[in-house]
C-alpha cells in the first residue's frame, strides 16, 4: 500500500476539538444542586461560571490570570523615567560645555561658566534657561537638542500610541512635525463638528486616509477613535497624578515647554477637553503605585497605566458582581489582548452554557433578575423528590406511588391526552385508535405498537381531595443555623410531588419572616440567604394558610410548619409588623388565636422543628395540645423525609 502515511496519537493542542458540547442538562443539575442548598439561581449560575467546566477555565481562573498580568504591569518600572532621562541629558550637556570652556582663558568663558553655575536645580527651568544659550561645544548642543527631541516624542507618545516610533523613523524630517500639527487641527475640527451633530462619516474616512498610519489600532469609526484616544489621555493624566508633587510640577513644566516649542499647546488642550467631555466615565485622576525599578519614559509609562486600566475593567466584568451582569459584558478583544486566544475560547464556552440555558428555556431574566423557569423548577423539584424517596426506600418506609383510580371525581364521558401524574382511568379504545392512526395499517398477525403520545385517560370532574399549606420559616436564623437550604429543598420536593402525582390536591407555599407571603415555586427557588430578615411572624403565615383553606371548603385541610424559632413578630391593627425578642406576650397570644381559628376549621397543624430550643419546644407542644397535631424533630438531612412521609401518610389514610 503506497501513499502518505498518517500517525495518530493524543491531542495536545488544548481542549479536545472532537469533544461533545457541554451538557446543558448537567449544567442545570449543578445549578439545581446549588439552589437546593439555599442559593439563588443567580448565585448558582455565577458559581458554575466561576468554576468552569472539565475542559475549560472558569471566570475565577481567568481573573487569576488577569491579576498576574496586573502584577507584571506594576513591576514593569518607575513612572519618572522621562524626568531621569532629562536630568541625565542636561547634566551631560552642561559637563560637555564645561569641558569645552575650561581651556579658554578668556573672560567670556568665565562668564559662561558663571551662567552654568547659576542654572536652577529644577530641570524644567534649567532647560528653559538654556533655550537661548549659545553653546560653545557642538557635542553639548547636540545633547541639549536630544532633550528637545525626547520631550517631543514622549509628550506625543503619551497622547498617541506609537507616535514616538513614528517620529524616530521620520528622523530630522521637518515635514513630520508639520504633519502631526495638521493631524491635531483636523482631529479637533472633526470632533467639534461631531459635537454639533454634523455627519462626520465622510470626514472620518478622509482623516484616516490622510493619517491612518499614525493610529496603529486602526479604528473603524469615530467612536472607536475617540475611545482609544480618551483611554490614552486618561492614562496620561493618571501618570501625572501618580507622581510626587515635585515630580508632577517638573514634568508638567517640561511638557509645557515641549508643546510651546512645537506650537501645539492650544491644539493639545482642545483635544484633552473634547476627550474628557465625551468620556467622563473614565478614571482621569486616580493614583497608581508602581513597584518596578527600571525608569520608564512617558510613553511606556502611559502604556503600562493604560494596560492596568484595561485589566481593572476586565477583572470587574469577569467578576460579574453587579446587577444585571452577563458574560456579554466582557470585551473579547480585551480578553485577547490580556490573556490570549485560548482565554477567548474559554469565555465563549462559558457564554454558550449561559446562552443555552436561556435558549432551552431553563433560565429567564425578569426585570434584571435571573430566574428559573417552570421547566427548570420541575426538573430541580424532581431531583429533590428523588433524593427524598431514595432515603425513604433505604429506611424501608413503604410504597410512595399511589394510584387511586377515579379519585379525582366522577366520569364525564370525555377523554384527553395522558399527562404525567394522572390518576384517571385509561381510555383503552381511544389509546389503541390513536396508535393505529399514527402507525397506519399493520400486516395480519402483527400487533399495534403504542407510543407515549397515544395514551388518553377518561376525564373526570375536577375535585380537590386536600388543601395543603406548607409554611416555611424565612427568618435570618435559618441561615445562621444552616437549615435554609434543607427547608427550600423540602418545599420544592413537596411541590413537585403534589403537582405531578397528586394534581387534584391544592398546595400553597407560604414563607414567613417579619411578614408572610405566598410563594410560587420559582420565587422560592430564587430566594437566597441575602433575602433573609429578622422576625418569625407565624401569626401572619397561619392567616394566609387559613385563607387558602377557605378557598377549598370541601377539601381536607392540612397545615405543615417548618421553623427553627418561636414567634417573634406579629401584625399590628394597622397591618404593620412588630418584631421583638424575647417574644412579647401579645405575639404569642395572637399566634395561638390563629391556631384556634384553624382548629375550628378541623385543620391539623403538624410542626417540624429544626432547633431544640426549650422555649420553642414549649410553644409548639402547646400548639399540638390545642390543635391535636403532631410535633416532629427531624435531623436536618431528614426534614424532607418527614414532610413527604407525613403528606403521603395522610393521603393513604384519606384513600381508605
Amino acid at each position: 500500500m503506497s501513499g502518505p502515511g498518517y500517525r495518530y496519537g493524543p491531542w495536545h493542542g488544548g481542549p479536545d476539538p472532537l469533544a461533545a458540547p457541554y451538557d446543558v442538562a448537567g449544567a442545570l443539575d449543578e445549578i439545581g444542586d446549588a439552589v437546593l442548598a439555599g442559593q439563588s439561581p443567580r448565585e448558582a449560575l455565577s458559581d458554575l461560571l466561576r468554576r468552569g467546566t472539565e475542559h475549560r477555565h472558569g471566570l475565577d481562573d481567568l481573573r487569576r490570570q488577569v491579576r498576574q498580568r496586573q502584577r507584571a504591569a506594576r513591576e514593569r518600572g518607575r513612572l519618572d523615567g522621562t524626568l531621569e532621562q532629562v536630568r541625565e541629558l542636561l547634566d551631560r550637556a552642561v559637563s560637555q560645555e564645561r569641558t569645552a570652556l575650561f581651556p579658554d582663558p578668556a573672560d567670556d568663558a568665565r562668564l559662561r561658566e558663571a551662567e552654568l553655575d547659576a542654572l536652577p536645580r529644577d530641570p524644567a527651568r534649567a532647560v528653559r534657561r538654556l533655550a537661548d544659550y549659545d553653546w560653545r561645544s557642538p557635542d553639548a548642543r547636540e545633547t541639549y537638542d536630544q532633550i528637545r527631541d525626547l520631550l517631543r516624542q514622549e509628550v506625543l507618545d503619551s497622547q498617541f500610541r506609537g507616535m514616538k516610533q513614528a517620529l524616530q523613523q521620520a528622523g530630522q524630517d521637518p515635514g513630520a512635525l508639520s504633519r502631526i500639527k495638521n493631524m491635531l487641527a483636523d482631529l479637533n475640527a472633526m470632533l467639534a463638528a461631531d459635537a454639533r451633530g454634523e455627519d462626520t462619516d465622510q470626514r472620518f474616512a478622509e482623516f484616516m486616509d490622510s493619517y491612518g498610519d499614525l493610529f496603529p489600532d486602526n479604528p473603524q469609526n469615530l467612536e472607536e477613535l475617540v475611545d482609544a484616544l480618551a483611554r490614552r489621555a486618561a492614562a496620561a493624566q493618571r501618570l501625572l497624578a501618580s507622581l510626587s508633587p515635585e515630580q508632577r510640577a517638573e514634568l508638567a513644566d517640561l511638557m509645557a515647554t515641549a508643546m510651546a516649542d512645537m506650537d501645539l499647546a492650544r491644539e493639545m488642550s482642545a483635544l484633552q477637553g473634547a476627550l474628557r467631555e465625551r468620556r467622563p466615565d473614565l478614571d482621569w485622576a486616580s493614583r497608581e503605585r508602581m513597584r518596578g525599578n527600571n525608569p520608564m519614559g512617558m510613553g511606556d509609562a502611559t502604556d503600562a497605566l493604560e494596560e492596568l486600566a484595561d485589566l481593572d475593567e476586565l477583572a470587574a466584568t469577569l467578576g460579574q458582581n453587579y446587577p444585571g451582569a452577563t458574560l456579554d459584558d466582557v470585551d473579547e478583544e480585551a480578553v485577547a489582548r490580556a490573556l490570549g486566544r485560548a482565554a477567548v475560547d474559554d469565555l465563549e464556552a462559558l457564554r454558550r452554557i449561559e446562552r443555552a440555558l436561556e435558549e432551552q428555556g431553563y433560565l429567564r431574566r425578569e426585570r434584571g433578575r435571573l430566574e428559573l423557569s417552570p421547566k427548570a423548577i420541575r426538573r430541580i423539584g424532581a431531583t429533590a423528590l428523588r433524593r427524598v424517596f431514595a432515603r425513604l426506600e433505604a429506611h424501608r418506609q413503604g410504597q410512595h406511588d399511589l394510584t387511586d383510580a377515579g379519585a379525582a371525581g366522577e366520569l364525564t364521558g370525555a377523554s384527553r391526552e395522558w399527562r404525567f401524574g394522572d390518576e384517571q382511568p385509561l381510555d383503552v379504545v381511544r389509546t389503541v385508535r390513536n396508535a393505529v392512526l399514527r402507525s397506519g395499517p399493520n400486516p395480519v398477525g402483527r400487533g399495534v405498537r403504542l407510543h407515549v403520545d397515544d395514551f388518553e385517560v377518561v376525564e373526570t370532574e375536577n375535585r380537590t381531595v386536600a388543601a395543603v399549606a406548607l409554611l416555611v420559616d424565612l427568618s435570618y436564623s435559618m441561615v445562621v443555623r444552616g437549615t435554609w437550604g434543607t427547608a427550600k429543598s423540602t418545599a420544592l420536593a413537596l411541590h413537585t410531588l403534589v403537582s405531578t402525582r397528586f394534581p387534584q390536591d391544592a398546595l400553597t407555599l407560604i414563607g414567613f419572616s417579619d411578614y408572610a407571603r405566598t410563594l410560587r415555586a420559582e420565587e422560592l427557588a430564587a430566594l437566597s440567604w441575602e433575602d433573609r430578615v429578622q422576625g418569625t411572624n407565624l401569626q401572619h403565615g397561619l392567616m394566609l394558610a387559613e385563607r387558602h383553606l377557605a378557598k377549598h371548603p370541601d377539601a381536607e385541610p392540612v397545615v405543615m410548619v417548618v421553623t427553627d424559632g418561636e414567634p417573634t413578630a406579629h401584625l399590628m391593627p394597622d397591618g404593620q409588623a412588630i418584631f421583638w425578642y424575647p417574644p412579647l406576650p401579645e405575639t404569642v397570644e395572637l399566634t395561638l388565636a390563629e391556631v384556634d381559628r384553624l382548629t375550628r376549621r378541623h385543620a391539623t397543624i403538624n410542626v417540624f422543628l429544626l432547633d431544640d430550643d426549650p422555649r420553642l419546644a414549649a410553644f409548639v407542644d402547646g400548639v399540638a395540645r390545642r390543635n391535636g397535631g403532631r410535633v416532629f424533630s427531624p435531623a436536618q438531612d431528614q426534614l424532607g423525609d418527614y414532610v413527604v412521609s407525613d403528606y403521603l401518610r395522610r393521603r393513604r389514610n384519606r384513600g381508605r
